[in-house]
């Protein structure tokens, strides 16, 4: 089964509204070969621009915090003594346990001489499974103040693989998380292909140099995608000349198009909001190169 994983370096360059192009492109050419994952947790939107109907929440438990016996506990301060993440406070003459300064570590048990602690397993976030008109989708969010996003984006990644290899799916296109940080690892790791969306700009270059660097030092194959990429040309040809001395070929240049602020406000991908608009019939170039690469790959496998 192929993966692409669609990435940004930074936020702000437009990579949600790339994937949620690509699913509707991949629907028209691949009906029901394709699943969707959403894997920025920590800002899943992708579900915003697909017209997403949810038919399955389940929560996600991932780590514990310290919880206090407050029936038993004679507030004699030992737990706050040992533990070096400033957790525990006093509030009324009571020691208090702050779940999201808590990292589960288990020292203020140790110490706790009469045992009024114990460790309870945290739901951090929530897995969703929903229906779109593009294919299925699996996605999740994490509650505000947690960590552990990483181990999110693996669940939902896992997750969408599982579904894909039941339905007999070719292909699972992932919108992954900004950044070059633990969720992306997670995202990139086992992808067929990384798809780099990023912008004509000083910042958008340096983080998609960043980004590269982690992706390659994973050994993923790597495509450069250039949105906006007619409002400061000397800064494309930057990022097409850093990608030329990398060894990363830029396969798409998106011209700025307010059609696709107004797909946003409507909620759905451009080229289905807006099919003949310049942005869309750069959009649906992209996805047939990305399907000529991948059939090239099984290829020469």
């Amino acid at each position: 089964m192929k993966e692409i994983v669609i990435l940004s370096g930074k936020g702000g360059t437009g990579k949600t509204s790339v994937t949620a192009a690509l699913a509707h492109q991949a629907s028209l050419t691949q009906p029901g070969r394709w699943l969707l994952a959403d894997a920025d947790v920590d800002a899943a939107n992708l579900a915003l621009l697909l017209e997403a109907r949810a038919t399955v929440a389940e929560p996600f438990v991932s780590g514990a915090v310290a919880v206090i016996d407050r029936d038993a506990c004679s507030d004699c301060g030992a737990c706050e003594t040992a533990c070096r993440y400033e957790a525990l406070a006093q509030i009324d003459g009571h020691w208090q346990v702050d779940p999201i300064a808590c990292e589960g570590c288990g020292a203020c048990l140790d110490r706790c001489p009469s045992g009024d602690l114990s460790l309870v397993a945290q739901t951090v976030g929530t897995c969703r499974r929903s229906e779109t008109p593009y294919g299925p989708l699996q996605h999740a969010h994490l509650n505000p103040g947690q960590e552990n996003s990483g181990k999110l984006v693996t669940a939902v990644k896992r997750r969408a693989q599982a579904e894909a290899e039941a339905g007999g799916c070719g292909g699972l296109l992932v919108d992954g998380p900004p950044g070059i940080g633990c969720p992306v690892i997670a995202a990139v790791s086992g992808a067929s292909l990384a798809l780099l969306v990023t912008e004509p700009t000083v910042s958008g270059r340096e983080d998609l140099e960043r980004a590269l660097a982690t992706v390659r030092h994973f050994g993923v194959p790597a495509r450069i995608c250039i949105n906006k990429a007619d409002l400061y040309p000397e800064g494309a040809r930057a990022i097409e000349e850093l990608g030329t001395a990398l060894g990363v070929a830029t396969i798409a240049r998106l011209p700025f198009d307010l059609s696709m602020a107004e797909a946003l406000a409507a909620g759905r991908p451009v080229t289905a909001h807006r099919p003949e608009a310049p942005v869309s019939l750069a959009l649906a170039e992209l996805w047939t190169t990305l399907e000529a690469h991948l059939a090239a790959e099984a290829g020469s496998a």
